[in-house]
């Protein structure tokens, strides 16, 4: 049994020292910088021995350290373009923190980060290869998860750019087909000019089964691409085309039923970061026309559902709406500048004579408790009350006021400056108040029958108030509204019921100025300017020139207080204008908003005509310097003599045009 006893102390003690060893090795890599390795020390510790309360504490309070550091450390990281760095660090916190919500939300943002750098690089090899279309949709997808990226934004803008100085529809179909075409008809079947088409395209056209397939169609068009003349034939016909595949076209009727069975639709969440939900929703409402919208405000969220052309305008106008709003820093010194002089100069007399009883000096004699005999005296000769025997003249005697003769000698100087310098950052077109001074209580009583008085108390505020409202403009210059009040308590008043009230000396000015970005302005003026004088002279005798003085006590006392604010705006952030690569954006039409504009862009040349073979030829319409590029032609039929419509013309080369 002893041996028993022995062995479990041994084990004790081994284990003790190995957790003081585990902790001890802990605190020395916290002390030489080593933070992983110390704290895997000390959680080997705490693991190992759970019931040292000390390792714990220290534990978890290194842990709370290091975690908050490297957090911060990674977020700087990820700013500086290190993701990583930033995934290293992540994962350190993840490691002694495994359910950190920051470390799950930070390793998320990288590998977000990671992706939106491949779909950018994606879209810059798409912009290179001139195939505008894949490279929005990957632009647009980096911006729908983060609208601040600013590689993307810069691109978008590029893309924009290049689609205002092109203004040409993206193609949607296979690039190879989407080639130029020349076509000359005459009042012919829709049916015949499609089939003209496909055969010259190798597109695939499927029809409506309410497409009116004998509908007349005159057009003459040279070297237009296939999209834009398939554009110009739905449009002129009432019929809309959607894009199915890379060879493929679906033609419906423009109706209202057609379009909601056909049309595409799609539905987008807008998180706005600047804008309220409400002015979002009245934009697109008012411009974009979307029906089917809802809104946040809690999240600040916009969701639309509409057509591509239709979200990809919303994209637009939210990206000029969404922008941050302008702020001022307002450097304020407001000075209080005061004067006094008091000069109290002369003799002051008595100012009353009177002749009475006044009250003799009066002794008591006490007797303490062991018999301790003590006396204490009463000074007289103040006034007695009550009435006077003039008969009997025993004690009266003449008298005057203490002291009797006084010499004024004081001259007073006072010299005070109270300055107050807050500053205040302000958004613009906002509200702001400071109040440096106090709040007096004023106490309310109220008598209801059969209830009683009630007292309730209000607060008046004393002292420096100022009220200022900036607005930015764009050229970094600040308009202000500025209400200044200085008040002061001048006395108190005391009301009925004992009610306690205050009399008030204010002074206030307001009013609008414009200001430079840190141009100083000065406003002063606010002036008090008190003189009073008074003095106590003999009658008679303290109205004579010169020698009155000596007959006199004169005081003289003059204040002067003057207030003196400098205000200083600097912007802090003015509005970052949107770049647009035009000055307006396509809007598409009523019944098609957001739609790219009609346009043929000639691949060598356009020529349209109302007269059949009209127009000039492909080689003269070229590019100096350029070989026109040949277009496709189908040589029409002879028409039979006895018809009485004529058939297509048909497809012709720019040289059988010549």
């Amino acid at each position: 049994m002893k041996i028993v006893r022995v062995l479990a102390l041994a084990v004790l003690l081994v284990s003790g020292c190995a957790s003081n060893v585990h902790f001890k090795e802990g605190r020395e890599l916290l002390a030489a910088g080593q933070g992983e390795e110390g704290l895997a020390r000390l959680e080997q510790s705490v693991r190992d021995f759970p019931d040292d309360r000390e390792a714990r504490a220290f534990y978890y309070r290194e842990r709370e350290k290091a975690v908050a550091a490297w957090a911060v450390s990674a977020e700087e990281a990820r700013t500086a373009g290190r993701p990583g760095e930033a995934e290293s660090l992540w994962r350190k916190v993840q490691r002694f923190e495994p359910a950190s919500p920051r470390a799950r939300d930070g390793l998320t943002e990288i590998a977000m980060a990671k992706r939106h750098k491949t779909l950018l690089g994606e879209a810059e090899a798409s912009l290179r290869k001139n195939d505008a279309a894949a490279a929005e949709l990957r632009l647009r997808t980096v911006l729908a998860e983060n609208p601040g990226h600013a590689g993307a934004r810069d691109l978008m803008a590029r893309l924009q750019e290049q689609e205002a100085k092109s203004r040409s529809p993206a193609g949607e179909l296979k690039p190879a087909l989407n080639k130029p075409i020349t076509l000359d008809f005459r009042d012919t079947a829709l049916k015949t000019v499609f089939e003209v088409m496909s055969r010259t395209a190798g597109i695939n056209f499927v029809l409506d089964k309410d497409v009116k397939a004998d509908t007349k169609v005159t057009i003459f068009v040279r070297n237009a691409g296939i999209e834009e003349v398939l554009r110009l034939i739905a449009v002129t016909n009432q019929l809309q085309h959607r894009v199915i595949g890379e060879t493929s076209v679906l033609v419906y009727p423009a109706t209202l039923p057609k379009q909601k069975e056909y049309l595409e639709t799609v539905t987008r969440s807008f998180y706005l970061a600047n804008a309220e939900a409400k002015q979002a929703q009245l934009l697109i409402k008012s411009i974009v026309k979307t029906r089917d919208l809802f809104i946040d405000e809690k999240l600040n969220l916009l969701v639309m559902r509409d057509t591509p052309d239709a979200v990809r305008l919303a994209e637009r106008l939210l990206a000029t709406l969404d922008l941050a709003e302008p702020e001022v820093m307002l450097e304020i010194e407001v000075l209080e500048i005061s004067r006094s002089r008091l000069l109290e100069l002369g003799i002051k007399f008595p100012e009353q004579v009177g002749y009475g009883l006044l009250q003799p000096n009066t002794t008591t004699n006490v007797t303490t408790a062991t018999g301790f005999l003590s006396q204490s005296t009463t000074l007289g000769g103040a006034l007695s009350t009550g009435m006077i025997d003039l008969e009997n003249r025993a004690g009266l005697t003449s008298y005057i006021t203490n002291p009797g003769v006084l010499l004024n000698l004081k001259n007073q100087v006072g010299d005070g400056t109270l300055l107050a310098n807050p500053r205040i950052r302000v958004k613009n077109r906002e509200k702001a108040k400071i109040h440096i001074g106090e709040k007096l209580p004023i106490f309310t009583t109220t008598s209801t029958a059969n209830v009683g008085v009630s007292a309730s108390v209000s607060y008046l505020d004393v002292g420096l108030k100022l009220d200022v409202e900036p607005s930015v403009h764009l050229d970094d210059e600040v308009d202000i509204k500025v209400g200044l009040e200085v008040s002061s308590i001048v006395k108190e008043v005391t009301g009925p019921s004992n009610s306690l009230a205050y009399q008030v000396g204010t002074r206030s000015a307001s009013t609008a100025l414009r200001l430079k970005d840190g141009e100083t302005q000065i406003l002063a003026g606010l002036i008090n300017d008190e003189e009073r004088m008074s003095a106590n002279r003999l009658p008679g005798l303290g109205d004579l020139p010169l020698v009155g003085r000596l007959f006199s006590s004169q005081r003289d006392n003059r204040s002067k207080t003057e207030i003196v604010l400098l205000v200083t705006p600097r912007v802090v952030r003015n509005l970052m204008r949107p770049t647009l690569a035009a000055p307006t954006i396509p809007a598409g039409t009523d019944s098609a908003v957001g739609t790219q504009p009609l346009s043929i862009k000639g691949r060598s040349g356009v020529s349209l005509s109302s007269k059949s073979g009209a127009g000039l030829p492909a080689q003269a319409a070229a590019e100096p310097g350029e070989p026109p590029e040949q277009a496709e032609s189908v040589e029409p039929p002879a028409p039979p003599p006895p018809a009485p419509v004529p058939a297509p013309t048909g497809v012709q080369s720019p040289q059988a045009a010549q």
